[in-house]
């Protein structure tokens, strides 16, 4: 008897022993419809799992699974190999379609939306462990773990690590649930959280793709924030929206009119009461949305043209906590700023506030929570939000709080608010 095939018998026997013979047989169904992927050059990499869809003329994997490449070798659990051409990818909603000889079946979709608490079995090659097995419940049911991407996952605490990506999520009856495609933690390691593309979800990717008829995320070419707390008590504004940091050149954000400090507050009549809802806006919005905005005090309404080749959406940050006030103000010269008479910074002093918020030299300060002020004599009473514009013109917004912790920004990565970092593996 070859390995893998004795391989596959005590895998059959192990789930026999841990859930019953019916349900043994369905998952031992569903992964002889799981691929390991492989480079297809001479070096033959391993870069993660597969899976057959539909009527199993496809199979598909992540995005960051195959990369660039525009074909990779697939190898079932029987040892058996072939090249599939990548037919179609999506980089932002990391979905790839690939190209496989015909005769098999794909897995089955299944006909209900899991609910939270329920079993599920990730199949695929953790650290390119061939056609593992392991089991978990549902943790949450539609977690948007990055806010630039209009997907909504299931969040799963089935062990996946690095070579998981691109496997199945299925029921106990072997049926598609969805697709393991990420993990949060900085280690790259699985500590119980790891999230899925849902079924459903992929029923709408996936055919798109094929047809080309899935419309591209636009790359709007704008940096923006959400407007927490901190940043609406010192622009006095309410909480909610996204405030623009700045906005490229010859983007499609430039040429709608946004600018840095504008807030942006609804696409089409729809409030963005959280940050994540742009990306699901700008996906309904098709060739063009309407942007409603507040700029300096004022309500106003930009046509924003969405008619663009690809993109990987915006690049959001977001703030670190506030520390109880020690002292009653400060000067900008006391944080650790040295300015000229034209506002530039000539330089900033090592281990403080300033260098910490990200303040560097040759930095120009505009405004401060919102408006033109005397650098020289402003006084700092509390956090302020400073716009800056670097020396290529490009512009930011710099929060500055000499009374709170010193980390300064940090990327979302968005696994939920308790870990901001989500790593795609």
């Amino acid at each position: 008897m070859r390995f893998v095939e004795a391989v596959a018998v005590l895998v059959v026997l192990v789930l026999v022993a841990l859930i019953g013979p019916a349900e043994a047989r369905a998952l031992d169904r569903a992964m002889d419809r799981v691929f390991t992927v492989h480079g297809a050059d001479a070096e033959d990499r391993f870069l993660g799992s597969a899976f057959l869809w539909g009527d199993g003329s496809v199979a598909v994997t992540n995005a960051h699974v195959v990369g660039e490449a525009d074909e990779v070798r697939l190898v079932d659990r029987h040892g058996a190999e072939e090249l599939a051409l990548v037919i179609a990818r999506d980089a932002v909603r990391d979905v790839a379609v690939l190209s496989v000889a015909p005769g098999r079946e794909g897995l089955v979709l299944a006909d209900s939306v899991p609910g939270l608490g329920d079993e599920v079995f990730a199949l695929g090659a953790p650290l390119g462990v061939e056609f593992t097995l392991t089991e978990g419940r549902i943790s949450a049911t539609a977690r948007q773990v990055d806010i630039t991407v209009p997907l909504r996952l299931l969040q799963h605490d089935a062990a996946v690590n690095p070579g998981s990506s691109g496997g199945p999520l299925v029921d106990a009856g072997g049926r598609l649930l969805g697709m393991n495609s990420q993990i949060a933690d900085g280690s790259r390691m699985f500590v119980g959280i790891a999230y899925a593309i849902s079924a459903a979800d992929l029923a709408r990717i996936v055919p798109g793709l094929v047809a080309e008829t899935l419309p591209p995320l636009p790359k709007l070419g704008l940096r923006a924030r959400p407007v927490d707390r901190q940043v609406a008590a010192a622009l006095g504004v309410p909480v909610g929206g996204l405030l623009v940091d700045g906005v490229e050149a010859d983007s499609l954000a430039g040429a709608a009119g946004l600018a840095a400090g504008d807030i942006l507050l609804a696409v089409d009549g729809a409030a963005l009461a959280e940050p994540g809802e742009l990306a699901f806006a700008l996906e309904r919005a098709g060739t063009e949305a309407m942007l409603t905005l507040m700029r300096g005090g004022a309500r106003l309404e930009l046509a924003l043209s969405l008619a663009a080749e690809d993109a990987d959406g915006l690049r959001l940050r977001e703030l670190g906590q506030a520390a109880p006030m020690a002292v009653r103000s400060y000067r900008l010269a006391a944080l650790g700023v040295v300015l000229d008479d034209a506002g530039v910074v000539t330089g900033v002093t090592e281990n403080s506030p300033a260098l910490f918020a990200g303040l560097a030299q040759g930095d120009r300060i505009l405004a401060v929570n919102g408006a033109a002020v005397d650098l020289a004599g402003y006084e700092i009473t509390g956090p302020v939000l400073i716009l800056v514009a670097a020396p290529g013109g490009a512009t930011r917004h710099i929060y500055l709080d000499p009374w709170g912790e010193t980390g300064g920004l940090r990327p979302v990565g968005g696994a939920n608010v308790l870990d901001p970092d989500v790593v795609v593996f």
